[in-house]
C-alpha cells in the first residue's frame, strides 16, 4: 500500500493505518499457520502398512525383510508393517535391526476372508489372526482382541479383482477400522475414488499404502501419522483419525512396469505350484 499524503484527512489516515495493521496481522497469522503445519509434518511418522517379503508363502517376492527395511530407511519411512499372505511373520529376529535403521516394524498379515483380502495389523501372535477365514471369524477376532493397538484395514477395496472386498465391505462396515488408498493409480485411472467416498460416508480414516511386492513399488503413496514410533500408538492414532494420506499418481509407464512385475510374479507362483519353487531368501 502506498504512502498516505500529508494533506489527507485524519479519518483517512486512521483508516489506512488500520488497514495496514490488519494486513500485517493476516501475514503474521498465515506465517504462524504455515509454521504449525510444517512442525506438525516434522513430528508425524511416515508409515506403510502393506508389504510383502520373501517369507511370503503365497507370492514370489525377490527381496528379504532386511532388504525391505533398508529400502524403507533410504526413503525415510518411520514405520512399516509386514503383511505376508495368510501368515503373520514373527519379527523378533529383525525388529532390533530395523530400529537401528530408524524403522519401527509392525506385525501383520493379509488374510483371505471368504475369498477377499483383508489386512490385520498388530494383532498378538496368539490371537489367531492367521486362522480368520470368514467375516464371523473376523468379528470373533475383534471380540477376543478387545483393547487398543490393532487395526483391520480394507486394502484396495473397490479395485476390479475377485480378491477385493467390494460389496463385502459395504455389508460389514463395523468390522473395519480404516480404508486403504492404493498407490496403483494414475491421473486417468483411479479405483480409489469409491474408497474415498465410502470412507467419508462411514467416517472411516484413510491410509495410504503401496502393496509392496517389489522394492521399486515403495514410495509414491504413504500415510503421515501423528503418533509415537510404537506399533500400538500408530494403530490407535489411525483409529482416532490422526492420519493424512500423501499420494502421487503413477505415470502410465510406471504403472505398466509395475503391472508387468506382478504378472511375472504370477508366472513364478505357477512354477512353485508345479514344484519348481526356488529356495526362499533368509529374512535376516
Amino acid at each position: 500500500m502506498g504512502a498516505v499524503p500529508r494533506f489527507a484527512p485524519a479519518a483517512l489516515v486512521a483508516r489506512t493505518q488500520a488497514d495496514s495493521s490488519q494486513a500485517i496481522a493476516q501475514v503474521v497469522m498465515r506465517a504462524s499457520r504455515i509454521s504449525t503445519i510444517l512442525l506438525l509434518d516434522e513430528n508425524m511418522l511416515k508409515v506403510e502398512l502393506h508389504t510383502h517379503t520373501s517369507d511370503d508363502p503365497d507370492d514370489y517376492i525377490p527381496y528379504t525383510t532386511r532388504e525391505l527395511v533398508d529400502r524403507a530407511a533410504e526413503l525415510r519411512y518411520d514405520a512399516v508393517a509386514i503383511t505376508l499372505h495368510h501368515r503373520q511373520l514373527d519379527l523378533a529376529g529383525i525388529v532390533d535391526y530395523a530400529r537401528g535403521c530408524g524403522v519401527t516394524l509392525i506385525p501383520g498379515a493379509e488374510v483371505s476372508i471368504e475369498g477377499r483380502h483383508v489386512l490385520l495389523i498388530n494383532f498378538p501372535l496368539n490371537a489367531g489372526a492367521e486362522r480368520v477365514r470368514t467375516f464371523d471369524d473376523l468379528a470373533a477376532l475383534r471380540t477376543r482382541a478387545r483393547g487398543a493397538g490393532w487395526l483391520v484395514v480394507a486394502p484396495h477395496p473397490f479395485y476390479p479383482a475377485s480378491s477385493c472386498l467390494n460389496h463385502r465391505l459395504e455389508a460389514h462396515p463395523e468390522l473395519f477400522d480404516a480404508v486403504e488408498i492404493s498407490a496403483f493409480h494414475t491421473r486417468w485411472l483411479d479405483f480409489n475414488r469409491r474408497a474415498r467416498e465410502w470412507a467419508r460416508a462411514q467416517g472411516k480414516p484413510l491410509v495410504g499404502n503401496c502393496d509392496v511386492h517389489r522394492l521399486s513399488f515403495l514410495g509414491p503413496t504413504y500415510s503421515l501419522v501423528d503418533a509415537a514410533p510404537d506399533p500400538h500408538a500408530i494403530c490407535e492414532a489411525i483409529r482416532a483419525g490422526r492420519v493424512e494420506v500423501c499420494s502421487t499418481p503413477l505415470s502410465t509407464a510406471r504403472a505398466a512396469h509395475e503391472l508387468a512385475q506382478l504378472l511375472y510374479g504370477d508366472v513364478q507362483k505357477l512354477r512353485w505350484r508345479m514344484g519348481g519353487r526356488p529356495a526362499p531368501a533368509s529374512a535376516a
